[in-house]
């Protein structure tokens, strides 16, 4: 019987695997190509995967919430229609010894303590490794990781088995020496204190997107010194040509222009002219990026956030832009990002001015060495000075701050990069062709 494997796809350049959150089909089912299998979470982005074959399905090799690694098999699809009974044992031993380490992980209801010790991630198929043969949480920490910042897989946690009884685990962590990016120092978490829930408080338990946040940002502050610079903007003339040109770009182009495009633009700009702020860090290698992606952070209807890129921002004139963002921001409220959408991203812009507020200190988006926010934009009595002398005034006005990361932005560069994206921004050409 002629049979299809359904694998793990690979979502991303660093995405190693992936966590089948819903099945759209059942085993018997019949499926047409493009019929959509499963819905599978990253810790970037979430995926329907639709099927490339026609078929039945005979065997479902995963359960839902099962932790996947990239190219297991989790389907088989018979093509000429007949069921195949023996189809499980033809799947490979590894899927389904997975198969069985994930739903003992799902059973799990505990409080994983190595979250609350620890500031390494660790996938729950890793944990389970870990909990079967009896691996503490200090043996966990002196295993140095292969994957992405230093990352413990599967094989770094088979590899120190096969090698305990010849070794003794060093009672430390030792540096990441191979070629693989170098993990950041430990920093020492303690646990939480404890809190205290009263007999009319509500308790909410976090969902998946909003736990890999929390995650992101505590490793940001850990890993970043951050400081934050604040300038504050004369935005007159971009106002008024906006107001001016509004409807006649949205009839020309279709599209809808606010003053994002303008400020993605701006910061293109700048990070052409400052090459240091579109950077990373790896260890003690300062990586000088080529491409200049700018990352926009979209509030979605369920309050999460994603960060979609405008891939090489620099090369867009304001018309691709302001098409490109509205793309990206309507994909990403309606669930329909791709994964390389929010990839790739060397510099991000957060607006704290779509919700009212006039200022904002972000936190830094990982791996970048900056983030820019931007306030609401107000008027304001401004002194203007004149020929005849000076004068009062009323001008539109916002506040930019910058968080940075002071490791390798300086406050004379952070400043200097900045101002100029102020500067930019205040000597918009009113007179600009739409």
């Amino acid at each position: 019987m002629a049979s299809f494997n359904i694998v793990m796809p690979k979502l991303g350049e660093s995405i190693q695997e992936g966590t089948i959150t819903k099945w759209f089909v059942k085993e018997g089912d019949t499926i047409e190509e493009d019929d959509m299998l499963f819905e599978v979470a990253t810790d970037k982005v979430d995926s329907e995967i639709p099927s490339p074959v026609d078929g039945v399905v005979t065997k479902i090799l995963y359960p839902e919430d099962s932790l996947v690694a990239v190219g297991e098999v989790l389907a088989v699809i018979s093509l000429d229609g007949e069921v195949e009974e023996s189809s499980e044992e033809a799947a490979p031993v590894e899927a389904k010894a997975e198969k069985a380490e994930a739903q003992d992980e799902a059973k799990e209801s505990s409080v994983d303590d190595s979250r609350k010790l620890s500031n390494r991630f660790y996938s729950p198929l890793v944990k389970t490794i870990a909990k079967q043969e009896n691996v503490s949480l200090e043996e966990l920490e002196s295993i140095e990781g292969s994957g992405a910042s230093g990352r413990v897989q599967k094989k770094d946690i088979l590899a120190y088995l096969e090698n305990k009884g010849t070794e003794p685990a060093p009672k430390t962590a030792p540096s990441v020496q191979s070629s693989a990016p170098k993990a950041a120092p430990a920093v020492e978490r303690k646990a939480p204190m404890p809190v205290s829930v009263g007999a009319g408080d509500q308790v909410i338990e976090m969902d998946r997107v909003r736990k890999l946040i929390a995650d992101h940002m505590v490793m940001s502050k850990q890993v970043s010194p951050h400081v934050t610079s604040i300038v504050e903007a004369d935005v007159t003339e971009l106002v008024l040509w906006r107001k001016k040109n509004k409807d006649a770009f949205e009839q020309k182009y279709g599209e809808k222009i606010t003053f994002m495009p303008v400020f993605t633009e701006a910061v293109a700009m700048a990070l052409a002219e400052f090459p240091m702020v579109n950077s990373s860090v790896d260890g003690d290698r300062i990586i000088l990026k080529k491409d200049i992606n700018v990352g926009i952070a979209v509030a979605k209807p369920d309050g999460n956030l994603i960060v979609p890129v405008i891939k090489n921002a620099e090369q867009r004139n304001l018309i691709g832009i302001t098409k490109e963002l509205n793309r990206l921001a309507n994909a990403a409220r309606t669930n329909k990002l791709d994964p390389a959408e929010i990839q790739g991203g060397t510099f991000t812009i957060t607006n704290f001015g779509s919700f009212g507020n006039i200022i904002g200190t972000p936190i830094i988006n990982q791996p970048q060495v900056a983030i820019l926010a931007t306030g609401i934009i107000e008027k304001k009595p401004a002194v203007l000075e004149t020929p005849t002398g000076d004068v009062i005034a009323i001008r539109h006005k916002m506040f930019l701050s910058l968080s940075y990361d002071h490791r390798i932005v300086d406050g004379a560069l952070g400043g200097a990069f900045l101002r100029r994206i102020a500067d930019i921004l205040e000597n918009f050409d009113t007179n600009r062709a739409i």
